[in-house]
């Protein structure tokens, strides 16, 4: 199967998922001839194995895919390599996290693009959607059922690790791993900086950000740095729809517990009711908290992003001169080379 047919199985893999998560229905695939009933059913059983799995967030999750997989888009990325026809087919191993939906499936796709064959992980926490999401590929190309695997148990057979986790996985990683090429991710998370002249849409927007998959994310706003006489009111009250967040039992839990331990510790912090806000250094936030960090130019802007830049996946902001960010609400609609923690994951599998 060269490049150009794995372009044309992937655009129309993205379309019927985009389809899908757009109408909230997988009638989309049954329309193509496709098994409707066994993605309906992998849908329900993820929503079961892991309560931060809601519709909304499963559907959100297929849509983003389903819009980054155009034909434009991936006929772009592809040109950007030198794909050979004949390249030494290698294993690949992918180890996948769980913390929001389908996480692992750009790592996925991105095996499969190289020419390589994929041994993918699964998270415990997200076991079905990825092995549903491969079983229409290969519906659609029966070509592909040779390149894919899966497995719940200790990995073996592979030439090249992919791995992704927290900050403590990522040490033992590193000890199973490092013998191998291996790219290995750590904890990161987005990083918000507001200036003040935001329109209502945009600080809107930027709710997406934040609350999309419960803040779960990578890719999540977990911190804000903002001016110095930054008011958050406005903000706040751009933000009021997302106060839904709270019908999940899990993140109102989280709420509550991490408001109790400002209110006994005597923390200052600004709470809207369904988000709390806290002035500090940090990246990394608990779910339902921000951190914010003033700031006095854009010089000492700079500066924080440089020294914070192995724990940032991205900068989101409406100010043009930083160089790098995406507007509010991009956040979770990454393109196919924005890769996680700026390494280039197809160089690397054209590589090995």
């Amino acid at each position: 199967m060269d490049i150009y047919k794995r372009i044309e199985v992937f655009a129309g893999l993205g379309k019927v998922l985009s389809l899908a998560a757009a109408e909230q229905s997988f009638e989309p695939l049954r329309a193509e001839g496709l098994d409707a009933d066994s993605f309906s059913e992998s849908f329900n059983r993820t929503k079961d194995v892991n309560a931060w799995f809601t519709d909304e967030s499963i559907f959100k999750m297929l849509y983003s895919l389903g819009v980054s997989l155009n034909r434009e888009d991936i006929e772009r990325w592809a040109g950007m390599y030198e794909i050979a026809p004949d390249l030494q087919q290698k294993t690949v191993a992918v180890v996948m996290a769980g913390n929001i939906p389908a996480v692992g499936f750009h790592d996925f796709l991105s095996v499969l693009m190289s020419g390589h064959k994929v041994l993918a992980k699964l998270s415990s926490d997200d076991p079905y959607l990825i092995p549903a999401i491969a079983d229409v590929l290969i519906e659609m190309e029966p070509a592909f059922a040779g390149m894919i695997d899966f497995t719940e148990d200790t990995i073996s057979g592979f030439d090249a690790v992919i791995a992704t986790g927290s900050n403590n996985t990522a040490r033992y990683f590193d000890y199973y791993f490092g013998r191998y090429p291996h790219i290995i991710r750590k904890n990161r998370n987005a990083l918000a900086v507001l200036s003040g002249n935001e329109t209502k849409d945009e600080l809107r927007a930027l709710g997406d950000d934040i609350f999309m998959y419960y803040g779960l994310g990578c890719r999540n706003v977990s911190k804000f740095l903002v001016p110095r006489d930054f008011d958050f009111k406005d903000f706040f009250e751009a933000i009021q729809d997302f106060s839904m967040v709270l019908d999940h039992h899990k993140y109102n839990n989280n709420y509550d517990y991490n408001k109790s331990i400002f209110l006994v510790n005597g923390d200052p912090h600004f709470d809207n009711g369904f988000l709390l806000l806290k002035e500090g250094a940090g990246m990394t936030s608990p779910v339902s908290v921000l951190h914010y960090e003033r700031y006095d130019s854009l010089e000492q802007v700079d500066a924080i992003i440089k020294d914070e830049s192995d724990n940032i996946q991205c900068v989101i902001s409406t100010d043009k001169r930083l160089m790098g960010s995406i507007p509010p609400g991009t956040g979770q609609y990454p393109k196919l080379w924005d890769y996680a923690d700026g390494v280039d994951t197809m160089e690397f599998l054209l590589s090995i």
